[in-house]
C-alpha cells in the first residue's frame, strides 16, 4: 500500500484504558500515537479500554494531524474480534495487529474489519515481533492493506533467546531483513522501543542506528523520547541545505547537457536528486505541522 509521504519519526504507545494519558496526547509533539489495547491494558480492563479509545476517537480533531493508530489484541485471543469490530468505524487512521506471522492473518483481520463496516482502505499496520514473522515478512509487507511495519524488538529478543546489547547486534539481521521487505513493498517501517528510560545516550544511539539503517522513525514508551526521535529521524538543517544545492547543481548540469553534476567534490546523479527531493518534501510537511 503506497501512500503520500507523512512523518513517522516518533510513534508513542499510550495505554488505551487511561483517559488522562490519552488526553495528554493532544499536546505532545509526536507524529503518531498508538492507542494500545494489548500489552498496556490489563486483562480486566480490556473492554473499558475499548470504550475509552472509542470515546477518544470521537474527538479526532483535537489531535490535529497526529496519526492515531489502535493496537488491537490478536484474533487468537478472546478480545481480538471485539477489538476489530469496535474499532472498524471508530475513526482511527490505522489498525495495528500484534505478532503477525503471515499474510493470512492480515486477511482474517481485514475480513473482520470489512464485515464491521470499516472503510475499504483503512490501513493495517503489522508488528513483526517473532522469528516466524521475520521469516515471512515479505508476504506480510506485500499485502495490499498493509501500510507500515512496526518492529517488536522486545518480544523478538526474547524469542531469539538473544541479549539486549548496546549495539543491538543480535537484532541487526532481523531489522535489515524487515527493512528490505518494507522498501520492496513501498511502505514505511518504524523501529522498536528502547526500554531503559534512564539511558538517554543509549536511546539516542539506537535512534541514530535506526536512521542509518533506513527506518522512518521509532516507537516510543515515554513522552521524553519524542524530541530526540524527532531530531534524529527528521532532516537536519545541513541535510536540507545540501538537498537544495544538489537539486540546483543537477539542474544546472542538465541545462548544460551533462548527465551528472559535481558538488563539494562529490558526484550528483539523478538518484541523489530523487533523495534530495524526498528530503525537502518531508521537511516541508514537518515545518507545516510545527507552524500550526
Amino acid at each position: 500500500m503506497q501512500q503520500a509521504q507523512r512523518p513517522r519519526r516518533s510513534i508513542l504507545y499510550m495505554p488505551g484504558s487511561n483517559p488522562r494519558a490519552l488526553a495528554k496526547g493532544r499536546s505532545l509533539p509526536a507524529d503518531g500515537l498508538i492507542l494500545d489495547l494489548e500489552d498496556a491494558v490489563a486483562v480486566d480492563a480490556k473492554e473499558e479500554g475499548r470504550r475509552t479509545i472509542a470515546r477518544t476517537l470521537e474527538d479526532r480533531s483535537a489531535y490535529g494531524r497526529r496519526e492515531l493508530v489502535v493496537r488491537v489484541n490478536g484474533l487468537e485471543t478472546k478480545w481480538g474480534r471485539a477489538d476489530l469490530t469496535g474499532m472498524a468505524r471508530a475513526g482511527a487512521d490505522a489498525i495495528l495487529l500484534p505478532k503477525v506471522e503471515s499474510a493470512e492473518q492480515v486477511d482474517q483481520a481485514a475480513g473482520v474489519l470489512d464485515g464491521a463496516g470499516s472503510a475499504a482502505d483503512l490501513p493495517i499496520w503489522c508488528m513483526i515481533e517473532t522469528p516466524r514473522g521475520v521469516l515471512r515478512v515479505e508476504e506480510i509487507a506485500d499485502h495490499p492493506r498493509v501500510a507500515c511495519l512496526v518492529m517488536g524488538t522486545s518480544d523478538l529478543t526474547k524469542d531469539l533467546r538473544a541479549r539486549h546489547t548496546a549495539d543491538r547486534a543480535p537484532m541487526l539481521p532481523s531489522l535489515a531483513f524487515c527493512l528490505l521487505a518494507a522498501r520492496a513493498a513501498g511502505i514505511d517501517i518504524v523501529d522498536g522501543v528502547h526500554l531503559d528510560l534512564d539511558d538517554a545516550e543509549g536511546f539516542a544511539r539506537s535512534c541514530r542506528q535506526g536512521r542509518d539503517l533506513g527506518f522512518d522513525g521509532k516507537t516510543l514508551i515515554h513522552p521524553a523520547q519524542i524530541g530526540p526521535a524527532n531530531t534524529v529521524f527528521g532532516p537536519s538543517a545541513g541535510e536540507i541545505d545540501l538537498a537544495r544545492r544538489q537539486i540546483a547543481a543537477f539542474a544546472e548540469a542538465e541545462a548544460e547537457g551533462r548527465g551528472v553534476a559535481v558538488l563539494d567534490g562529490r558526484i550528483v546523479e539523478n538518484l541523489h536528486v530523487e533523495t534530495a527531493r524526498a528530503t525537502l518534501a518531508l521537511a516541508e510537511v514537518i515545518a507545516s505541522r510545527a507552524a500550526q
